[in-house]
């Protein structure tokens, strides 16, 4: 099976899906001609050869989720399926409650932004997957479902077991438009032909109202439920349930989703006393708060706050741990939501000391109008603004100005290994870049 002409083999059955740019149908004869034996289609074509079978659907996205789950043999249903959907949050979730439920004796699989290219696999890559991972011995997949995924139809055909919700906050206007429109696209997990059970963190105004009209039975969360938190750059203590909980990941914000972890692990049955035990062996996200080693007396932290409510969030965090100044790096991606960039500049403004303005992935646009949109909004703020559009260069100008006490974060690409420029992904780490601006430093020192 195959969604896109490019990756078809002989005695494939296409689908003709018709996406943002292209459409599938336009490229039904170069699937034929690939060796694609069926199409499926929402009209009949006669631009491919006369007997090609078409299998003629109301929507092509809506049918393919559920047809490829049942030629790949269904195989959700022999997984215990667990979907977490919010702005943010949603990756660590995801690792953390799959890291206690390993701990707790399952076979967990994680699908989501670190494991491809999409958030959320298109159909046919998906059951793949989940079936790739019913052959490998697996019995749980905890994924990432994002709201492009449930308005693209990406998880049609799967009922989840378990539903998570960690927050709403702006991100994808430009694919949404609105922030009711955002929300109602998450709010589709939570129906009862997509959900089982719900585990919704009500912190937030969003979920607090996700919950009172939710039509599954669930459960609600707060950050509040970690009780005596104490919050480390290498870690995070609390009492969850009565049950003490040491987990070896930093970050004020790591509270909240370890909690969330913790609530979806006894969702799929495991007792709150061993779920806590086992938060002890979670490990670090890479790129969520993922600390680069230094000297000592100075720290680096690279994560994906890609946000302004996650950025602040994460400044928030730092902002107490820094006996000296904080040094904040930070861009925001071109060809996405225009709006939140002045959002972006006041979330650091307002808690940097030194904030440099840099490129993330400028992708089609200016980089120099992208961080235009940013710098507006930090005029006269208390922070001093540098603007370096080399990524490269302002991480290393960072490093090299750090003193003793002081915290450098990176921002907004975490675990990217690229950078996406004008239609070309470059070979790009933040953490590389910082680990070999730390030894230059080392060196010169």
């Amino acid at each position: 099976m195959a969604d896109d002409s490019r990756t078809v083999e002989p005695g494939d059955l296409f689908f003709c899906v018709r996406g943002a740019a292209t459409d599938g149908h336009d490229m039904a004869p170069d699937a034929v001609a690939a060796g694609a034996v069926a199409l499926v289609v929402d009209h009949v074509l006669d631009t491919v050869p006369q007997g090609t079978a078409q299998i003629v659907v109301t929507s092509v996205r809506d049918a393919m989720g559920p047809l490829v789950s049942v030629l790949t043999g269904e195989p959700a249903l022999r997984l215990l399926m667990v979907g977490v959907t919010g702005t943010n949050g949603k990756t660590s979730t995801a690792h953390f409650a799959a890291g206690i439920l390993r701990a707790a004796g399952r076979r967990p699989v994680v699908i989501g932004t670190l494991s491809g290219p999409r958030t959320t696999p298109e159909p046919v890559d998906l059951h793949s997957q989940l079936a790739d991972a019913v052959d490998g011995g697996a019995d749980t997949v905890v994924m990432e479902v994002s709201s492009h995924a449930l308005v693209l139809r990406r998880v049609e055909g799967i009922t989840f077991d378990v539903a998570v919700f960690t927050n709403l906050s702006r991100d994808h206007l430009d694919f949404h438009g609105s922030m009711d429109d955002y929300m109602a696209a998450k709010a589709m997990l939570f129906e009862p032909s997509r959900a089982r059970f719900a585990v919704i963190n009500t912190d937030d105004e969003h979920g607090r109202a996700l919950s009172a009209r939710c039509a599954v039975p669930h459960e609600t969360f707060s950050r509040d439920d970690a009780v005596d938190a104490r919050v480390r750059t290498d870690g995070v203590s609390f009492v969850w349930r009565g049950e003490q909980v040491d987990a070896p990941v930093g970050g004020a914000f790591a509270v909240a989703n370890i909690v969330a972890a913790l609530n979806v692990a006894v969702a799929c049955g495991v007792p709150a006393d061993v779920a806590a035990r086992a938060a002890s062996s979670l490990v670090p996200v890479p790129g969520r708060f993922e600390t680069v080693p230094t000297d000592g007396t100075y720290s680096v932290v690279v994560d994906y706050a890609h946000t302004p409510d996650a950025l602040a969030s994460l400044l928030g965090s730092v902002r107490p741990l820094a006996k000296g100044r904080l040094i904040v790096v930070f861009g925001c991606g071109g060809d996405r939501d225009r709006g939140k960039r002045p959002h972006m500049g006041t979330a650091v403004a307002s808690a940097a000391d030194i904030a440099i303005v840099t490129s993330d992935n400028p992708r089609g646009e200016d980089p120099g109008a992208i961080i235009a949109d940013i710098t507006r909004a930090m005029t006269g703020s208390r922070a001093e603004v540098i603007v370096d559009g080399d990524r490269a260069s302002a991480i290393a100008s960072a490093i090299s100005m750090a003193g003793s006490g002081d915290i450098v974060v990176i921002a907004g690409k975490g675990h990217e290994p690229y950078q996406e420029v004008a239609g070309v992904f470059v070979p790009f780490s933040d953490v590389d870049i910082a680990r070999d601006a730390i030894e230059r430093r080392r060196r010169t020192r």
